[in-house]
């Protein structure tokens, strides 16, 4: 394990040192100590995105990528070692940077509390690999690079899969200027002053980076090394091992310690409850857990890629994850989140659960004695309870091949994105001729853990895929669970959107003879 002595982030271009830095500091208090108060809190929640800033991370092969991320959330000690960006960095008043430029010039600033949030959310994308070759809103007959519909290559030539995907595609529109932009860049920042549309209107007017530009030129070299790092200040002790060994004989040492790997939880609890713990450990980095493995009869991800990653890395080839990403939290937290994470909680509603419940699949759980796998529908045992053992972690989660033809993530919120749901339901089904031959669905947000909707899985499969059976098992799936009254939805409400999203999917997937059958 490395010294507490001789950490330092490169902030701006500048090595600043952490000596003397308690390691449950954020990054945000840590950046706005020394004078860089662009980023700004919020609500400390990775909810505003008025702390965004741009890290340098791998692209994947063996370069940067620039990726925003909430600095409220992410402790400064997770950050030795590395290069970060804050919005004074990316230019000065007198050679502003294009996206600050087509800010300023097009009104999407106003108060400008949240616009350095917003700056750097945009540079992170207006620096995104292949942004300006393709466009899915530029040309309406086009697709660009824009991954599968979620439902295209599995229903073979069921008519509404087609008009799910002209949806999409109307959708995908709606989100991509003509220079590429995604707008789901900006999803986890807010302004209460512009209305957007003039934010919008600087996303969409900014062109290719100049041949000249520094930062577009940091792209084609190798980003830093995640070097092993121990900090200990008053409150505790931050820790991120070299490798998995070294992190489970820690985990040994400290079987209560917390594991972080994008903070997006355990910075909450930092930031809200004042939580704090002897000892962390961080993962996020870890070789280990940090692979993607396609193959004939599974799919692996590692349990600290982070979502985008995932997202990225995945290419549409899971379209029920794929459907699921966009409705996870917002960009922003999706670039720090992991499904290690989302798992590791054990929260009730969690997006994650239901929809790789509906996959069958299988947490693999590592610990100084090997490994052992784990199906997802047996993981959870009680509210934010798991099987897992304090010795344990997660190292990945496995998907088995191959997938079911029809799938669909189903997410109730009072948003569209940026939300936490209400409800959420994974669907999974296998057709033949018009009879389901297996059915299975995921559900978070109506009972003390995410489950398996066993009831409405029997009550389809060897039926047909009819109305009239569909409604029959629609009234069977509004009883699963135990669902809650709470801020977010009645348990009446709840038990509701049960039936309608299964109703809604039979209206989605099925041929005009199912609907009449």
């Amino acid at each position: 394990m490395a010294s507490t002595t001789g950490h330092e982030i490169t902030v701006n271009g500048t090595p600043c040192a952490l000596d003397g830095t308690d390691p449950s500091t954020t990054t945000l208090d840590w950046l706005r100590d020394r004078g860089l108060t662009g980023a700004k809190e919020g609500c400390a929640e990775g909810e505003c995105g008025a702390c965004s800033i741009m890290v340098a991370r791998p692209d994947g092969a063996e370069g940067t990528q620039w990726t925003a991320i909430n600095a409220c959330l992410v402790p400064v000690a997770a950050l030795d070692g590395q290069e970060v960006v804050t919005s004074e960095g990316l230019g000065r008043p007198d050679a502003l940077h294009p996206v600050q430029r087509e800010m300023a010039v097009r009104g999407g600033s106003q108060c400008g509390y949240c616009t350095p949030g917003f700056i750097c959310s945009m540079a992170a994308e207006y620096y995104r690999a292949g942004r300006c070759a393709t466009s899915p809103g530029a040309d309406a007959a086009g697709d660009g690079d824009r991954p599968p519909s979620p439902d295209a290559s599995h229903n073979g030539d069921r008519p509404a899969a087609s008009d799910r995907e002209a949806r999409e595609h109307q959708d995908a529109a709606h989100e991509h200027g003509p220079n590429g932009f995604d707008l789901h860049a900006l999803s986890g920042n807010l302004c209460r002053c512009t209305g957007y549309r003039p934010i919008r209107d600087a996303a969409y007017a900014l062109g290719e980076p100049a041949s000249d530009d520094p930062f577009a030129a940091r792209l084609s070299t190798e980003p830093p090394a995640a070097s092993a790092t121990r900090m200990d200040g008053s409150t505790g002790t931050y820790a991120r091992p070299g490798d998995l060994a070294e992190a489970l004989a820690l985990l040994g040492e400290h079987p209560d310690a917390v594991l972080v790997a994008g903070s997006t939880d355990w910075g909450v609890e930092v930031n809200i409850r004042g939580a704090r713990t002897p000892f962390a450990i961080g993962i996020d980095r870890l070789p280990e857990l940090r692979t993607l493995e396609i193959g004939e009869d599974s799919v692996e991800i590692g349990a600290a890629l982070s979502l985008s990653e995932v997202e990225r890395g995945l290419g549409g080839r899971i379209p029920l994850l794929h459907q699921m990403f966009p409705q996870f939290a917002s960009r922003l937290i999706r670039n720090g989140a992991t499904i290690g994470g989302n798992l590791g909680t054990g929260s009730p509603i969690g997006d994650t659960p239901p929809a790789l419940l509906a996959l069958e699949a299988v947490v693999v759980l590592a610990s100084p004695d090997g490994e052992r796998e784990v199906p997802l529908a047996d993981y959870f045992t009680g509210y934010r309870q798991t099987v897992k053992r304090p010795d344990e972690l997660i190292r990945a989660v496995r998907i088995p091949l191959p997938l079911s033809e029809v799938t669909a993530f189903h997410k109730i919120a009072k948003r569209r994105f940026d939300d936490i749901s209400s409800v959420a339901v994974g669907f999974a089904l296998d057709l033949r001729d018009g009879v389901v031959v297996k059915a299975r669905i995921g559900l978070g947000g109506v009972a003390a853990t995410p489950i398996r909707a066993f009831a409405t899985e029997a009550a389809l499969e060897g039926r047909p895929w009819s109305t009239d059976v569909v409604r029959e098992a629609a009234d069977v799936m509004r009883a699963e669970g135990t669902p809650m009254d709470d801020h977010r939805a009645s348990a009446a409400y709840r038990s509701a959107t049960l039936g309608t999203a299964l109703r809604k999917l039979h209206a989605e997937t099925a041929t005009p003879q199912e609907v009449g059958a």
